[in-house]
């Protein structure tokens, strides 16, 4: 995004004609910005060309989808919706890896039927579950084992995924029984060793922590890993204050994680791919007198963007035209729901802003309108992607007939 003659753009196309067009709330995604992410992974890594798989759980917009399939990703899906979504995408089976804690007897049956690459199992009795569905269907089924490293990836608690205390993986002591289970049915392929250790991960060590505890595993298993699958979770910046990954230094640690394991690396990046596409435009209804702070109440929510509410993530937010008046008051930026959790960001020094007016909630594209709701019987909002002068409706806005 960018300012033109103090109007806001996204790409070539003024938000302000976006909102007089789709109207608000709407969720805008930049063709040229996701190209640019996918280009720049794959750029980051292209000395060992691993298997990027798309993590859906990010956005399950099915024209995304589609666009990231164009650039020969996967998808790593973590239900069946999610892993029919990727196949509707026109997403290559064997690209596609199914993660979870949770997989139903359903689930199995439907990603073996499909041939997709992987299920990465995380427990015991999942692997069991697999095992007696492929013995019933006669099929040897291509399996992961997730290894829970116990790994501290210094994020927020609601988003580590790697540490013991989690519910995520086997420890080391459960892995090793389950390669000898393994090794000994006539149904199960042990193709992989997956691990991820959590989401919005800034700093490299932790990911160097992880390789060391993966590399040790290998070793006392003896066992040949077609593939290592690291997951995803490489952070983005939400704001100019937060410091970037540094991809060189994670990229070194895994050339050297493969000087001594030969094995095909998977990756599974879903913020890091889609979350800085996304824009969410939103109008002012009111702007109401709170004392000490104004309250900028907005026709956007947490029912549309659940993350602040959820877990107290912060987004940059934009005036959509910008002007040199500053307001004396701090603002507090809400949405209309009923519950006090309602709220994107407080800021003080902001531009005054007068009701009707536009505002940019940035960095969106990831868990937006993923995580959104229906709460308060809502609409959910209208979704649409941006490439130069183009502006495509990717989903229509829902209607309250589509919900009553």
């Amino acid at each position: 995004m960018k300012y033109s003659k103090n109007k806001l753009f996204i790409e070539k196309v003024s938000v302000l004609n976006i909102a007089n067009k789709f109207q608000t709330p709407a969720y805008c995604y930049s063709y040229s910005k996701l190209k640019e992410n996918i280009n720049n992974f794959k750029k980051n890594f292209k000395s060992f060309s691993p298997l990027v798989c798309f993590s859906v759980k990010s956005n399950t917009n099915v024209n995304i989808i589609k666009e990231i399939k164009r650039f020969g990703l996967g998808a790593d899906v973590v239900s069946k919706g999610e892993l029919m979504l990727a196949l509707k995408a026109g997403v290559d089976p064997n690209k596609i890896v199914f993660s979870g804690v949770g997989k139903t007897n359903e689930e199995i049956n439907f990603a073996i039927e499909k041939k997709i690459l992987l299920i990465n199992a995380e427990s015991k009795s999942e692997i069991r579950e697999i095992d007696k569905i492929a013995k019933r269907k006669r099929k040897i089924v291509q399996v992961g084992i997730r290894l829970n490293p116990n790994t501290d990836a210094k994020t927020l608690k609601q988003i580590s995924t790697g540490k013991s205390e989690n519910k995520f993986g086997v420890n080391s002591k459960t892995f090793y029984e389950l390669v000898n289970y393994c090794k000994n049915s006539k149904n199960i392929s042990l193709q992989c060793l997956s691990v991820h250790i959590g989401s919005q991960i800034l700093d490299y060590k932790p990911y160097e922590r992880m390789l060391k505890a993966v590399s040790n595993i290998i070793i006392k298993t003896k066992h040949k890993f077609k593939f290592v699958d690291l997951g995803g979770g490489m952070g983005i910046s939400y704001s100019d204050k937060i410091k970037k990954l540094n991809y060189k230094k994670y990229n070194l640690a895994i050339k050297n994680f493969l000087k001594i394991h030969d094995t095909k690396i998977i990756f599974e990046p879903g913020r890091s791919i889609i979350g800085n596409t996304g824009t969410l435009v939103s109008k002012i209804i009111y702007i109401k007198d709170g004392g000490a702070k104004k309250f900028i109440i907005l026709d956007a929510a947490m029912n549309d963007l659940m993350r602040p509410a959820l877990y107290g993530a912060v987004h940059k937010i934009l005036p959509v035209n910008k002007s040199n008046s500053v307001s004396t008051n701090a603002y507090e930026f809400v949405g209309p729901i009923c519950e006090s959790t309602d709220k994107f960001v407080t800021l003080k020094k902001f531009q005054k802003l007068k009701e009707k007016d536009l505002v940019a909630i940035c960095d969106v594209g990831a868990y937006g309108m993923s995580l959104s709701s229906n709460y308060n019987l809502r609409p959910k909002a209208v979704e649409l992607l941006i490439n130069g002068r183009k502006v495509k409706k990717i989903k229509n806005r829902q209607k309250h007939t589509d919900l009553i």
